[in-house]
């Protein structure tokens, strides 16, 4: 099943430490990133762009396959 808006997902540790997304940004990616729920707000091509938590942050674009979607 596709990821749609709306969808609840977790990002891959594995798969965005070291990438080129993570490279172009800041080397510490906060934990919250793993460990929280984040919901899909926009999809553009493979990109996702993800709002993580109840506390404002900003969002973050990662590719689809950096994330797993999570049951809500």
């Amino acid at each position: 099943m596709a990821i749609k808006r709306g969808t609840l997902v977790r990002a891959i540790r594995e798969k965005l430490e070291g990438s080129l997304e993570a490279q172009a940004s800041d080397s510490f990616i906060p934990n919250y990133v793993f460990e929280t729920a984040g919901e899909v707000v926009d999809i553009k091509d493979d990109y996702l762009q993800i709002k993580f938590g109840a506390v404002p942050t900003p969002t973050v674009w990662l590719r689809a396959d950096q994330v797993q979607e999570i049951a809500g």
